[in-house]
């Protein structure tokens, strides 16, 4: 297990770093750093304590290191002692309530920010109208005191992207932004872009590891290609390829015996509907008339689990560790409202633990079905997805056969599911493991730039 230090300020102007002489044993150091911050100082071994790091008033002010009292990691490379990480959360939609700095989003990051003590980092959140270029510092907006309070700091060690929307992420100016703090400043940026559902499909088919995993998925073309899969598979699903929380989904069923086509979908209103028509082409004219179907794919339809006549498909979080490994974080049931497509709350969907879902023998296997296949679909994706991933949020199904199946992957997964009382040790988790990463990654950044570099 990794060590944490209390960084202690003494006040004084020597420049002069008391340190734990483990720490100092076989190295020769010559300077201190805090993000982009480094100065040069003299090391002496600390006479009593082997848990803390004094540096003077002048260094701290030198480094721009905020004095909040929490205990960091510290890294030896180039003959300098690092103390951090400093974690940059990059966001977009700020409010100007000192608040609510964040709006409805303020309270994930308060929750997010938390953890820093549990993992020994110093996260904080930033846009990009915080940044000073010609000075190299940030004013980032730290949680401390259970209250938000912005601090001047340098640029930090590794930036998690938590974007909110694909809009924000394809703002020029915002990419701008990451163009410049990964290619010029050479900083980590973890966590980038939203997954675009065809393409992850296409990377994924091809790896023998999961290629079971998925179920047949085309972008749409012509009614022909829909008409093929309904043979095969007696329902299909049509799909945005940028989609998000279920919206725009459709359930395309044909009855062979009456010859016709149901369309289940939810209207502009929330309302879950399903239509009656004598063939495709009415079908798609009058539900798709107002919709770009080139930028929709078709997807086999899976007879899923149900209970009480009722779909279930599972949301399957992973993360990376502090030392770069895979874990399922967490492990939810959702089942789709009475006449709804998806099993969404925001269409009836409720919530369960996969226990109250299943019996005990059950439980086991799915759960473990459920947990290998993830883990073998996260490393597939590191291995065929570009940029740097620290978490990703599955949307997975196991048909009447016992089969797992992949619908779905997040990069920016919800987290709809920890609402449920009986998941809330998972959401502590999920918050931990993600921002205990960046430790990872800043190590990786001082002592294996060239695996870092996309």
């Amino acid at each position: 297990m990794r060590k944490h230090y209390l960084i202690e300020v003494a006040q004084n102007d020597q420049l002069v770093v008391f340190c734990p002489p483990a720490i100092l044993k076989e190295k020769e150091l010559k300077r201190i750093a805090f993000g982009s911050r480094s100065i040069e100082v003299d090391f002496i071994p600390h006479p009593d304590q082997d848990d803390r790091i004094s540096i003077s008033r002048e260094i701290q002010q030198a480094l721009q290191y905020p004095s909040f009292n929490i205990p960091l990691h510290v890294f030896c490379a180039n003959q300098s002692l690092i103390i951090g990480p400093l974690v940059g959360i990059f966001t977009a939609g700020f409010t100007s309530l000192p608040l609510e700095p964040f709006g409805d989003r303020t309270q994930f990051f308060s929750k997010l920010l938390s953890v820093n003590k549990m993992v020994g980092a110093l996260p904080f959140v930033f846009g990009e109208q915080q940044i000073d270029w010609d000075l190299g510092t940030i004013e980032g907006y730290f949680y401390h005191n259970n209250s938000w309070e912005t601090v001047e700091i340098p640029f930090p060690n590794v930036i998690y992207d938590r974007l909110p929307n694909r809009r924000s992420e394809n703002n020029p100016r915002l990419i701008k932004v990451r163009e410049r703090l990964q290619k010029e400043y050479l900083i980590p940026w973890y966590n980038p872009g939203f997954f675009n559902k065809l393409e992850i499909h296409e990377r994924l088919i091809q790896d023998e590891t999961v290629s079971k995993f998925l179920p047949d998925t085309l972008p749409f073309t012509s009614f022909s290609s829909i008409e093929t899969m309904l043979s095969t598979y007696g329902h299909v699903f049509i799909k945005p390829k940028n989609g998000s929380l279920g919206i725009g989904v459709h359930q395309i069923i044909y009855d062979k015996h009456s010859d016709v086509y149901y369309c289940r979908f939810q209207d502009t209103s929330n309302v879950n509907r399903l239509r009656k028509f004598s063939s495709l082409e009415s079908l798609m004219g009058n539900v798709f008339a107002n919709q770009s179907l080139e930028k929709m794919l078709v997807q086999q339809g899976i007879n899923l689990l149900r209970t009480e006549s009722r779909s279930i498909d599972f949301r399957v979080h992973t993360n990376k560790d502090d030392m770069g490994n895979w874990h399922v974080s967490a492990i939810a049931a959702k089942i789709a409202g009475p006449g709804s497509v998806t099993t969404h709350s925001r269409s009836g969907g409720d919530i369960k633990t996969i226990e109250e879902t299943f019996p005990n023998e059950e439980c086991s296997l799915y759960s473990q079905r459920l947990s290998d296949a993830a883990l073998l679909l996260s490393s597939a994706m590191d291995r065929h997805v570009e940029g740097i991933i620290g978490e990703i949020g599955f949307d997975l199904g196991i048909d009447r056969n016992g089969e797992v199946w992949l619908f779905e992957a997040n990069s920016k997964p919800g987290r709809t599911i920890f609402t449920h009382p009986e998941l809330k040790e998972f959401d502590l988790l999920t918050r931990k493991l993600s921002i205990a990463f960046a430790v990872f990654l800043t190590e990786q950044s001082l002592l294996h730039p060239e695996e870092l570099i996309q």
